[in-house]
This record gives structure tokens, sequence and C-alpha cells, in this order.
């Protein structure tokens, strides 16, 4: 093991995820998370569901240091999920990894995405909207069990930046 860590590893690469990955997939989930995390069962269920494209950001070790899901049925697309493992955020890999879920989401013919992200979120928010996606609207009380609003989130992908 180097020692460097994963923010400064520049070996970090977008590959698609697996079921092989769910233990490491999951772990994020639970650390970044907390008590709103999908279940373990949940996420295998993502991950090996129909119309779903999961990508994982792996170090130069292979490790998993984030994810992202896509939902795509059509011209439709809607982020399931996207995390990083904490020491892997604030150098861009979030937007990495938007762009090539998003990227992915064209390849298939999406033309629209949808998102919902936490209100009390200004980063992710801000990551969202730099991106091209426009707030569309609210869910009261989305997420559970601390009640936090959700914004719904739409992005034409054509009209990307």
């Amino acid at each position: 093991m180097s020692g460097a860590s994963p923010t400064r590893d520049r070996e970090l690469s977008i590959r698609p995820a697996s079921i092989d990955d769910l233990d490491a997939i999951w772990a994020i989930e639970a650390a970044v998370f907390a008590s709103e995390a999908w279940s373990r069962e949940m996420m295998r269920e993502e991950l090996t569901g129909d119309h779903r494209v999961y990508l994982a950001l792996v170090d130069g070790a292979g490790a998993v240091r984030g994810y992202g899901g896509l939902l795509a049925v059509g011209a439709e697309g809607d982020v399931q999920t996207i995390a990083l493992d904490p020491a892997s955020r604030g150098g861009g890999q979030g937007r990495r990894l938007m762009n090539a879920l998003l990227d992915a989401g064209e390849g298939l013919g999406v033309r629209e995405v949808f998102l919902e992200v936490r209100a009390d979120n200004p980063v992710a928010r801000g990551l969202y909207a730099s991106l091209g996606f426009e707030e569309i609207g609210v869910r009261p009380r989305y997420y559970q069990p601390d009640g936090i609003d959700a914004i719904v989130m739409r992005l034409e992908t054509g009209e990307r930046r």
C-alpha cells in the first residue's frame, strides 16, 4: 500500500460496477448516508437490476472509492445514487463520476435526467446546477428518518455544461 490518500491519487479511474463490488459500495453507502442508507439487499438489487447503469470510481489498487447509479428507461433517466468515500471528496471526482453517468445514459438514448438531492446539501446542489440541472420542485420530508425535503432537479442532456 502506497500511503497516498485517494484524493491525491491521480490513478483514480471509472469502470462499470458489478455485484463483486457490493461489499465496498455498501460500506461507502453506510458511511456516507448513515440512517438514510439503502440496505445491503437494496444495493444488491440496484447493482443487478434491469435498466440500470452503475459505475465505480476505483483507485490504482482497484479499491472502490465511489459509485453512482442511473436508472435508464427510454429517453428518461433518474440518478439513483452517487457517493464518494470522504477522503476522495473535493478533488473533482464527484463531477467526473456524474459526467460518466450522464455519458452512459446518453449512450442508451437518455435525453432527460432527473434526480433528488437533500435541500440541506449545498455542495451537491451546486455541483448539479453547474452541470446544467435545474430545480423543478420539492418533495417535502422525502429523506427519512430526518424529514429533510428533496429538491427535484432535471437536465436535458443536450444542455449539459
